[in-house]
Formats: structure tokens, C-alpha cells, sequence
């Protein structure tokens, strides 16, 4: 079972990871120097991408790390993967609860008519440091799988 769940935990947990590097590489660079019309465009145009991807890689992750943190044959094996459950977890709240409501309101807005008090509400700050928090856990997380890999080679 661990020769199967292993791969498939790195390839989700990668790709997470890797999408959110990504994001803090270009993405939101992009995004928060771009004036307020083509920040909205723009970011909705990237989150209907992300948004159904992403929560695919972190709950395969969280329950393939949970399969392996359960029956692999080291301990310390199994610790690498069960530290990074709650990492991901923690990732997964941030996106449910900060970036995804964030995501959700700035598709909802009409790039040509922006509410007057848009730069009051402009979101980037907010969702840019949450979205570098996230990315943070999920590379952490990534390290710790790829640890737990070691230990079991």
C-alpha cells in the first residue's frame, strides 16, 4: 500500500506546493502592480483555474499523509507524514476562510463598474499575505513528505 500512496501524496502535495510557488513567483506580483480594472479581471481570470484544482492536491494530500502516518513500516517515517497533516490542514482553512471568500467576491465584481469605495476594500494585502502563508505550509508540508520518502528508501 506505501508504494502506492507515496507517490500519489508526493504528486498532489507537489502540485500544490508548486502552484502556490508559482503564484507567489508571478502570479501575484502581477496582481498587486496591476491598477484596480485589470487586478479584477485578472484575478478572476486565475482563480477560476486554481480554485477547483487546488482543494483536489490538498485532500489528497491530507489523506494520503493520513494513510501513511497510520501504516508505514518506520516510525520515523510515520511522523514525517503526520507532521504534515495539520500543515496542510492549516493551509486548507486559510484558503477556506480567507483566500476563498476573497476569490469569490472579486468574481463577483463587474471590472467596468468597481464599487466607489474599491480601494478602501482592495483585497491584495489581505489575500497576499494569507496566499504566502499557505504557500509556506504547503512546501513545508512538501518537505516533511519528502523526508518521510527518505527515511522509507
Amino acid at each position: 500500500m506505501t508504494a502506492l500512496v507515496v507517490p500519489l501524496v508526493l504528486l498532489a502535495n507537489g502540485l500544490a506546493a508548486g502552484v502556490l510557488v508559482g503564484t507567489q513567483l508571478g502570479g501575484w506580483p502581477l496582481l498587486a502592480s496591476l491598477p484596480p480594472r485589470q487586478y479584477v479581471h485578472a484575478h478572476a481570470f486565475f482563480a477560476t483555474r486554481y480554485d477547483p484544482f487546488m482543494p483536489i492536491c490538498f485532500v489528497g494530500t491530507v489523506l494520503g499523509d493520513l494513510v501513511l502516518a497510520a501504516g508505514a513500516d518506520r516510525a520515523a517515517a510515520r511522523w514525517a507524514f503526520g507532521v504534515s497533516v495539520p500543515l496542510v490542514l492549516v493551509a486548507v482553512v486559510v484558503s477556506v476562510t480567507r483566500n476563498v471568500p476573497v476569490n469569490r467576491w472579486v468574481r463577483a465584481l463587474d471590472p467596468q463598474a468597481l464599487p466607489p469605495d474599491f480601494a478602501d476594500r482592495d483585497p491584495r494585502p489581505r489575500w497576499g499575505a494569507w496566499n504566502r502563508g499557505r504557500c509556506v505550509l504547503a512546501v513545508t508540508a512538501l518537505l516533511t513528505n519528502c523526508l518521510g520518502t527518505g527515511l522509507l528508501l
